[in-house]
């Protein structure tokens, strides 16, 4: 076990298939909602107690379900986000409370003897056993298990069963659905937590104060006790039905109540116990959203599949759940050998990730999945640049669909190009139906780099899968489309005799330095972006005349636009300052003082909810990786001792108040050979959200960090690089890092359709094929294997790359060209 596994041990015991809770704790309630989560990246149902009265976020979230509302700002200016987007909070199915003796289950206040939850990540199903001790003295063992299907995108399977340990009771079972999105507001509880402390939280979601989603249709079945609820969402126009049904097994036949209003379906069955007897109920629930299909249409659809799963029988819905994990497991599991701890940790990550995406489909991937409302239920660039990677190695066909989701964005995004006075495409930068959602644009719209998010993401998809199709049809329009945005975007500037291609007023990664000129990651990654569309467009003409004639029609691509790209490509302006010796973050970046982060306390952390924006912008500072990640993204373009000064100026000053950034800080830490940070910050991302490190995993799980879990793993101590283009063995190379005190790491990859099992110790690397046709040939530090099916490769190691004592050093006192000294300072500090 990990020296600094952050987790109490005696509450969540170390089990590498299973997150288990030991004890019930109110204190942290939201975090362990989130944390036991069960979705499919369709339908999410948060980690509630089924009894629903102890609760920080009783959440249901359908992925693209959603209200807008109109954004109104203080002050107006043309080109602004005008349709804010939120993520609804479903009709909620879970609830199921108990009585006996008529004393209601209550967690916070039962006595309870025993208890366990538990989230296995073989089968995906949420686990509850306890047994209460009523005021009347009598006990009761209560067993819950939940499972949101991966095999049946609409489905979800729960069930409830109560026993009588000890004398006998009058037992009550109360089934309901509930509208909580409105019912709770009307009540003043908002779904969404309202914003505490002195400054709203810009990653939580908006709050609607208003009804949201409009009764359609509504019936509770005399006979079946199915019940039924559709709803249309007021402004968006987006409607959702809900159909849950019950199934009673009991030693007598219960006694059954019914309700129906427009925002609550209820049964009820009363029926005594004796010692010894149980009560065993199963509900299965079905949700279908759309955005133009009436709901009662909607209810049809869910009637469907629950008649379906009914024939079908429980049985075979967990055991298709089961096997759909295996095969999962089987393509993407990652093995650390005598680390109990971390294993469990990355399970429970890598599990989140496809929780979040496996059957996402014609949806983006959320920042937070379907585990809650933060940042509103929005898509960022996040799912392209830390969640696909995962994906497209191991469960290549969830990254087609979340690439081709992208595709459906394009006409909104060249509508968007246009209204900024652009040609091309301009992805948004948040946003759940295609259009631009983020109202603060210096942080938002400026930051451009999402087109080469999407582009880099389809390129690797494409090149890791060989998918021509997809690329001859869909992808090549969108390389097309951004590499357009940017040629437009960039201008020439003739200096000292040469010519030099710039870009101008965007933000890159970092948010803490906004609206800057040559943004290093900007130009860098708009760089690859001109080449690689030049290069498409070019692959596409040779191999398919007739596919490149499409293109032409679909894009009207004009004679002399690919040489434009390659020539403002080869022009790119790339920071470098000669005297400090690194890639500045941006042309005037080390105009600036420095931020004393070693003397700012942890009580004004993250700075964006303690400082004013303007504060932060003055200041060398950093939200996140923004020049380290431009470094692991194009890696073949940079020397060692470049990445080596670049990733030792900016780690001391880099804040991490970004999930994202761990992931980064550790790949390429580990790559220059701080070994000691590398494992430090991977750790730290795979308890971003077991150890709720940033204070808001109660909004829900991040999704890109839990991603990124699996790039550090695989890019940054596996070693492992795609180059995306070139011969095998030039296009996928390993350079281990395995770190200090590791017996090993075995990861897998699928590469155009074959699945690589790599087994890394500290001496050697191992390379063979689990499964498909083969042979692969890569690179092992500068050597060429090939690997066939039934003949596995290993290479001897010598060492684990280079090994730097300690931290980088703080840069304070760096001397600029000009001879001025980079002091560095608190803000306010003497207040």
């Amino acid at each position: 076990m990990s020296a600094h596994d952050p987790l109490d041990r005696t509450r969540f015991p170390v089990d590498e298939w299973r997150l288990v809770e030991t004890r019930f704790e109110a204190a942290d309630l939201g975090v362990t909602e989130s944390l036991f989560s069960v979705g499919n990246g369709y339908l999410g149902l948060r980690g509630n107690y089924e009894e629903s009265r102890d609760a920080v976020h009783d959440g249901t979230f359908v992925n693209g379900l959603h209200e807008t509302w109109p954004i109104l700002h203080a002050e107006e200016a043309y080109g602004l986000a005008r349709v804010g987007q939120s993520i609804v909070n479903a009709p909620d199915p879970k609830v199921i409370r108990l009585y006996v003796d008529d004393e209601p289950l209550e967690l916070s206040s039962a006595d309870l003897l025993e208890y366990e939850r538990s989230l296995d990540f073989r089968d995906g199903v949420l686990h509850r056993h306890l047994v209460w001790r009523t005021r009347s003295g009598k006990s009761v063992r209560v067993d819950s298990t939940r499972m949101v299907s991966l095999a049946q995108r609409h489905l979800a399977v729960m069930t409830f069963e109560v026993t009588m340990l000890d004398g006998r009771a009058p037992v009550q079972i109360s089934s309901q659905l509930i509208n909580r999105q409105d019912r709770d507001v009307e009540l003043g509880h908002p779904s969404v937590e309202a914003p505490v402390g002195s400054v709203a939280d810009p990653r939580k979601a908006d709050r609607l104060s208003r009804r949201v989603l409009e009764p359609q249709a509504g019936s509770v079945d005399e006979e079946t006790g199915r019940i039924c609820l559709g709803y249309r969402c007021a402004d968006s126009r987006m409607t959702v039905g809900v159909a849950v049904d019950h199934h009673i097994e009991a030693p007598v036949e219960p006694r059954t109540q019914r309700h129906l209003d427009d925002d609550e379906g209820k049964i009820i069955y009363r029926l005594p116990l004796e010692q010894g007897q149980s009560l065993r109920m199963t509900k299965l629930v079905s949700m279908h959203t759309a955005t133009r299909v009436p709901a009662r249409e909607l209810l049809d659809r869910c009637q469907r599949t629950l008649d379906r799963a009914a024939e079908e029988g429980l049985a075979q819905q967990y055991a298709d759940q089961r096997a759909w994990l295996d095969r999962m497991w089987a393509a993407s599991d990652v093995e650390i050998p005598g680390q109990p701890g971390l294993q469990q940790a990355v399970r429970w990550n890598l599990l989140s990730v496809m929780q979040a995406a496996a059957r996402a489909e014609d949806h983006g991937i959320p920042a937070k999945g379907v585990t809650g409302s933060g940042y509103a239920g929005h898509y960022f660039w996040d799912a392209e640049i830390y969640v696909l990677p995962f994906l497209i190695y191991t469960l290549p066909y969830a990254a087609r669909n979340a690439l081709r989701f992208r595709h459906q964005m394009l006409p909104d995004a060249r509508r968007r190009a246009r209204e900024l006075a652009q040609h091309g495409a301009l992805f948004p930068w948040r946003t759940i139906n295609g259009h631009e959602a983020s109202a603060y644009y210096a942080a938002g719209t400026a930051q451009y780099h999402i087109d080469a998010a999407v582009a880099y993401a389809l390129s690797q998809y494409v090149g890791a899968t060989g998918d021509t199709d997809f690329m001859n049809r869909e992808a090549v329009d969108i390389l097309v489309e951004t590499a357009r945005l940017w040629a437009d975007l960039g201008f020439w500037r003739r200096e000292n005799s040469h010519s030099t291609f710039h870009i101008h007023g965007v933000t890159g990664p970092d948010e803490y330095t906004t609206v800057v000129n040559d943004n290093f990651y900007t130009n860098v990654l708009a760089r690859f972006n001109l080449r690689r569309a030049a290069d498409a467009v070019d692959e596409v003409c040779r191999a398919d005349p007739d596919a490149y004639d499409q293109v032409v029609r679909r894009t009207g691509l004009r004679d002399g636009e690919v040489e434009e790209w390659r020539a403002a490509a080869a022009g790119m302006s790339i920071p470098f300052d000669e005297k400090v010796g690194i890639h500045p973050q941006d042309s005037r970046f080390l105009d600036r003082e420095m931020w004393d982060l070693e003397q700012t306390p942890p009580t004004v952390r993250p700075l964006l909810l303690h400082f004013h924006p303007l504060v932060i912008y003055r200041f060398q500072v950093l939200k996140q990786a923004d020049v380290v990640l431009a470094l692991f993204l194009q890696g073949e373009e940079f020397s060692y001792d470049e990445k080596l000064a670049d990733f030792t100026y900016y780690d001391p000053i880099t804040t991490g108040d970004s999930t994202l950034s761990a992931v980064a800080q550790s790949i390429m830490a580990a790559e220059v050979g701080f070994h000691e940070p590398a494992l430090r910050y991977f750790e730290h991302a795979a308890y971003v959200d077991l150890a709720d490190r940033h204070a808001n995993t109660a909004d829900g799980v991040h999704v890109a960090s839990a991603g990124g879990v699996w790039s550090s793993l695989a890019f940054g101590f596996g070693g492992f690089r795609d180059r995306g283009a070139g011969p095998e063995e030039e296009r996928w190379t390993f350079d281990p890092r395995l770190p200090e005190g590791w017996e090993g790491l075995t990861f897998r990859l699928t590469l155009v359709g074959t699945r690589l099992r790599v087994d890394l110790t500290p001496d050697q690397i191992t390379l063979g094929i689990e499964e498909g046709p083969g042979p692969l040939r890569l690179g092992v530090r500068g050597k060429v294997v090939e690997v066939a099916v039934g003949a596995p490769v290993t290479v001897p190691l010598d060492g684990q790359g280079p090994r730097l004592a300690g931290d980088p050093p703080n840069p304070a006192g760096t001397m600029r060209a000009d001879g001025t000294v980079i002091s560095a300072t608190v803000p306010g500090g003497d207040d």
